[in-house]
């Protein structure tokens, strides 16, 4: 299935490897190398890094979608990159796509995976990334890289994190696809939607998270990849100390006037 970017009343900017979409306070980012199925190039790689940065730094984005345009999101490392290089160039290549899924978490915004078609290698890695998935009927999701003798072990530290050991063991030895609904058990998807309603229910999620507080979704984002990897007692320490500043903030305390109140509240981002 073709992804199609353009949407009505909204700003576009074509790059080489981009389509980037700015509409109020959503970013859609479109991977657009069709041909290549939007291989991760490093060029592809550098590009998305620095639109995220520029979304992360933006008061106004309050949430961002990844998507591909043509065939696939995203069938992993452009392959014509990786032939015959040396060390040196391969030890920058996959820090450079380290530092790529290190942004999506750490900026501010949500980042939502718009998955339609393939999601393989890396490009599974970027959609596991992502603190969200949609991903239509037709996505499939696979980690291949052990048929060619280079086993996905950067992939691995996103699917193992999204799916659990059996689950991402069992993707990584085989290679084997899984299908949306797979993948959505396994929870590596968030949804399952027809391929017909991808752009308008992975919209639809993103502005619920658009109407929040920009500065509690911050927080909450930072907080959640900040505790995960704790033990309970070190996760309820780091939270606990996190929601007692988090209720000082002007949005918190506007939050909770406005429900005592019954009416809609109006946030600072603050």
């Amino acid at each position: 299935m073709a992804e199609k970017a353009m949407q009505n009343n909204s700003q576009h900017n074509v790059q080489q490897n981009l389509i980037v979409e700015r509409d109020g306070g959503l970013v859609t980012i479109t991977m657009s190398r069709p041909e290549k199925r939007n291989a991760l190039s490093t060029a592809m790689m550098a590009d998305l890094m620095a639109e995220l940065r520029a979304a992360g730094d933006s008061r106004e984005t309050r949430a961002v979608i990844i998507a591909g345009n043509g065939p696939a999101f995203s069938a992993g490392h452009d392959l014509s990159e990786l032939a015959k290089r040396d060390l040196e160039f391969y030890r920058y290549e996959f820090d450079l796509c380290a530092q790529l899924m290190q942004t999506v978490q750490a900026i501010p915004q949500p980042v939502i995976a718009r998955v339609h078609a393939i999601a393989t290698a890396a490009g599974c890695q970027l959609a596991a990334t992502c603190d969200l998935v949609v991903a239509g009927e037709s996505a499939s999701f696979a980690t291949p890289g052990v048929k060619i003798g280079l086993f996905c072990s950067t992939p691995m530290v996103a699917l193992t994190r999204a799916v659990g050991r059996k689950h991402a063991m069992e993707m990584l030895l085989t290679g084997q696809p899984i299908n949306a609904r797979t993948a959505a058990e396994w929870g590596l998807v968030n949804r399952v939607v027809p391929d017909s309603e991808l752009i308008a229910e992975t919209r639809k999620l993103a502005m619920q998270i658009v109407e929040a507080s920009s500065a509690t979704v911050a927080t909450g984002k930072q907080a959640f990849y900040a505790q995960i990897d704790l033990d309970t007692a070190g996760a309820y320490d780091y939270t606990k100390e996190v929601m007692s500043r988090n209720a000082i903030a002007p949005d918190a305390q506007e939050g909770i006037g406005a429900f005592l109140q019954k009416r809609k509240p109006v946030w600072s981002g603050k």
